[in-house]
């Protein structure tokens, strides 16, 4: 049987049928990958490398449901953005010591609370580099890659380095609430600027 080169890493792969539509939906899916990664680590090869480390190794093939293979991608992704953050900066993710409650401008730790939608957060990439390394992770993978305060709490002391081993759900919660404050702040600026 004939063979032609995986588009991902190169490697030789039988060529077969593949359904319409596939084609398509794979480059749907890296670039929402790609968007995911370069919002933590920031554009370039890094961000590319991620993508292919995702799709490798996210169990995609293994999950019936895409809503779980699309999940299992974006664990991947974020494992190995993690762990490029914590070399980059070995402290940079390191778990808050003592985080009080803040006085926040919203209650409950939900994106829509601050009235922002996935392709407005797209829009904020500016705002969202300029975060401190922890706050713009856990944010990301809050808001972004959809993960519960527990799943973030958990990727960061996996793969946080040394430092992030102490990382907790309601730590995770606590300072993505102060993002999205963050968040809700600047949009108020932004359209009153207008």
């Amino acid at each position: 049987m004939p063979q032609e080169s995986n588009p991902v890493n190169g490697s030789q792969i039988p060529n077969q049928t593949v359904p319409a539509g596939t084609d398509e939906a794979y480059d749907r899916i890296a670039a929402g990958l790609y968007g995911l990664a370069s919002m933590l680590v920031g554009e370039g090869e890094e961000s590319v490398r991620l993508v292919e480390t995702a799709i490798a190794n996210g169990e995609t093939s293994v999950c019936r449901n895409p809503v779980e293979a699309r999940m299992s991608s974006r664990r991947a992704l974020c494992a190995a953005a993690l762990d490029i953050l914590a070399r980059r900066d070995p402290v940079s993710l390191a778990a808050p010591e003592g985080l009080k409650p803040a006085e926040s401008c919203i209650e409950d730790d939900d994106l829509a609370a601050a009235g922002v939608s996935g392709d407005e957060l797209e829009r904020m990439r500016k705002w969202l580099a300029s975060l401190p390394t922890a706050l713009r992770a856990i944010f990301v993978l809050r808001a972004v890659a959809g993960f519960t305060a527990a799943e973030t709490a958990a990727l960061l002391a996996a793969h946080g380095g040394a430092q992030a081993a102490g990382w907790t759900p309601s730590a995770a919660s606590e300072l993505f609430r102060q993002g999205l404050c963050s968040l809700a702040s600047q949009l108020i600026q932004a359209t009153s600027s207008r």
